[in-house]
């Protein structure tokens, strides 16, 4: 059985974890710890074997960003992504939010065509605003209008 829920701080220790195996410049656990807050809402997968990923969303006013979403790399392609990203729309739109917004690495192929399915929109970049391993890579800004 899966599902997905809302976590608290005391989920840190775990969104560390995969968080560090997932990302080549992970958040550091106290990022994390910082995102448990009013504007905050943070997301996480968990299953039989315990929490496979999770999104951290701020809300201000009717604007949502998606600051971070991640799931286990032993669990990626799974679907997991998408459901987190389906909760936090539904969320979203529960919440009066107009948009959705967000940024991910240019280089990341995987994300981007996991939230152009969801009808994100490319609306700019950030030029070189990623450390990469070969130097720096670009940040693509994406929004879902929620109308």
């Amino acid at each position: 059985m899966s599902d997905i829920i809302m976590l608290q701080p005391d989920s840190v220790a775990e969104m560390a974890v995969i968080e560090s195996l997932a990302h080549s410049h992970p958040w550091s656990e106290q990022a994390l710890a910082d995102c448990f807050g009013p504007l905050y809402r943070v997301y996480g997968y968990q299953d039989t074997e315990g929490l496979l990923g999770f999104a951290i969303v701020q809300q201000i006013v009717d604007e949502v960003s998606l600051l971070d979403i991640c799931v286990l790399p032993s669990h990626q392609g799974q679907g997991i992504g998408a459901r987190l990203l389906d909760t936090l729309i539904a969320d979203a739109q529960d919440n009066q939010a107009s948009v959705i917004m967000l940024e991910v690495r240019s280089g990341n192929q995987t994300a981007l065509e996991l939230y152009q399915r969801h009808g994100f929109v490319e609306t700019g970049r950030r030029k070189g605003y990623y450390p990469a391993a070969d130097g720096r890579e670009d940040a693509v800004l994406m929004n879902l209008p929620l109308a």
